[in-house]
């Protein structure tokens, strides 16, 4: 809409006796150039193999309030963002102490539901002075791109001979400054285009914006310079000749009907390839498990240890080629902020949740965190929560493992083991099956397995001193499987269904069996010939889970 027309001048070609420069053609509106490759793109792509640029440019940022106290920051101008965004870095600058809210995010890779800060009277401004904005209410995203190979610098302009004009008009890249800040829609005058400046086909363009200029495009002259990133696919060949980037299945199986009528019939005998291709198994009907499955189960079977005290400990599930966390304690210390406040205007809340974590340090579920080691690994849990609808004055505290911090989260890197639930289904069925009906439940079942000593620091969260709203915030770390994470229930009902098993051989076959075929995660459901039979049998698993895993089955309710 806005070609500027102008016409450029060839530069006379060095002698390297490869390529000399083509000649120009001048169409209407724009005029096209030939490129000199062999200089300019080297001194582009040198730094950055394949660099593309975007809309980024510096901007200074500073609160209606006090605009001396200001941040030099890149802003993305995004105009497929319906709202303005802004990492939490910026927000705590400014000292925003907003209750983060609950938003969702929709992006190519799906919906992801966010919890951020919202932040209202910040202000950008040019970095020569000549304009200033105000932003409209920004929320906080810690998720936002933060490539600095694609800010458009001068050096990318002067390289380019229809750009070389605009090359004083571009800030020199700024080591200090970071991608803090993405303007969407919502600000629609800061999207607007003054001037533009366009070139041969396949080469990046410059828009004039109300805050300075930018580059936009893959700025490789002649695309002569790809990422250094290779990607190399192994080729397999299929039994039927034809070559495949998957892997051939192992357990392909070929059969063929034998109907007995050709020359050379022998009759099938037991020990042929039929016998164990058609053999039924017990296992038929199971669905299999993954290879991930596989693997929690046989960590479980290995590191699944009773401890002295008589609870059963079992290690976070980790999963193989686990990358390094990053420390997100700044992200734990903003959210219990949040949730203290909230705590102060609900005093019905705050009272149920003081009395959860009283009874969590009491019984030893958590302890304070001892100080962390040089470079040791941890991470912090933040913590909200939450009401059952039918229980409205007992609060569960849950800890919060997908909580993303840097595009990642504890959940991220955790497997999430196998269902070992029994079918809801099943258990009703088998619960109508007699004459006295019984119902059970494990008391704090995740609580009731420890954690290993040596990844508890990965169950880090913060609290108040003394539990007192008061007092300052303080490390504190779970000892206990907690609610939040993704491996918890396959880990409780893998410890369950293990205590059952060692308390049959002393209170007997039927206690391990109502344990493993009648519960389903923490709740008994079974129904028996008479009140006898039914006291007998939970006397007898109430005393087993107890002497075998410190496991208390209580609230007991009959039909008699």
């Amino acid at each position: 809409m806005h070609l500027k027309k102008f016409q450029s001048v060839p530069e006379t070609p060095k002698a390297h006796g490869r390529e000399k420069p083509e000649q120009s053609v001048v169409k209407e509106s724009v005029h096209e150039q030939a490129l000199d490759v062999t200089n300019k793109s080297t001194g582009v792509c040198e730094e950055f193999p394949g660099k593309s640029c975007a809309k980024i440019f510096p901007v200074y940022i500073f609160h209606e309030s006090n605009p001396k106290k200001r941040m030099k920051s890149y802003v993305i101008f995004d105009d497929q963002s319906n709202k303005s965004l802004a990492k939490g870095e910026l927000l705590d600058f400014f000292d925003v102490r907003s209750v983060a809210e609950e938003y969702i995010i929709t992006s190519c890779s799906g919906r992801s539901v966010m919890t951020g800060r919202k932040a209202g009277g910040l202000c950008i401004q040019a970095v020569d002075g000549s304009l200033q904005m105000s932003l409209p209410t920004v929320i906080e995203c810690d998720e936002l791109p933060n490539n600095r190979t694609e800010i458009p610098t001068p050096n990318i302009a002067r390289l380019h001979p229809h750009l070389k004009d605009i090359g004083s008009e571009i800030s020199p890249l700024d080591d200090q400054a970071h991608i803090q800040l993405l303007i969407g829609r919502d600000l629609p005058e800061a999207h607007h285009v003054l001037d533009q400046v366009t070139g041969p086909p396949g080469t990046p363009f410059a828009q004039k914006m109300k805050l300075g200029w930018v580059i936009i495009g893959e700025v490789c002259l002649g695309k002569h310079h790809a990422t250094k990133n290779v990607n190399v696919r192994k080729i397999y060949v299929n039994p039927d000749g034809r070559p495949s980037v998957l892997k051939p299945c192992p357990s392909c199986i070929c059969v063929q009907e034998d109907t007995g009528y050709h020359s050379g019939f022998t009759p099938w005998k037991e020990n042929d390839i039929g016998s164990t291709v058609f053999h039924q198994t017990k296992n038929d009907d199971e669905p299999g498990k993954s290879t991930e499955d596989k693997m929690f189960l046989k960590l479980m079977e290995k590191e699944f240890v009773k401890e002295p005290a008589g609870n059963w400990s079992a290690p976070l599930p980790f999963k193989p080629l686990k990358k390094r966390l990053p420390n997100n304690k700044s992200m734990a210390v903003r959210r219990a902020n949040s949730l203290a406040k909230s705590l102060q205007f609900n005093s019905v809340k705050r009272e149920h949740f003081l009395d959860f974590m009283k009874k969590l340090l009491e019984r030893g579920h958590a302890e304070i965190a001892p100080p962390l080691k040089e470079k040791e690994e941890c991470w912090y849990l933040p913590v909200f929560g939450v009401y059952h609808p039918k229980k409205p004055s007992r609060i569960r505290c849950v800890f919060d493992s997908a909580a993303k911090f840097r595009g990642t989260s504890l959940n991220d890197v955790l497997m999430t083991g196998p269902d070992l639930n029994n079918s809801l289904l099943g258990v009703l069925l088998r619960f109508r099956k007699n004459r006295v009906a019984v119902l059970a439940d494990i008391e704090m079942m995740f609580y009731s397995f420890e954690v290993h000593k040596e990844h508890r620091n990965y169950l880090r969260f913060l609290w108040h001193k003394d539990n007192d709203l008061s007092k300052e915030l303080i490390e504190y770390r779970m000892t206990r499987h907690v609610f939040g994470n993704s491996p918890s229930p396959a880990v409780a009902i893998y410890g369950l269904q293990k205590t059952a098993e060692a308390a049959g051989s002393t209170y007997g076959e039927d206690v391990t069996k109502f344990v493993q075929r009648h519960f389903y995660v923490d709740d008994g459901l079974i129904s028996l010939s008479s009140t006898e039979e039914a006291i007998n049998l939970l006397t007898r698993t109430q005393k087993g889970l107890a002497d075998y895993g410190n496991l208390r089955l209580h609230k007991f309710v009959s039909n008699s």
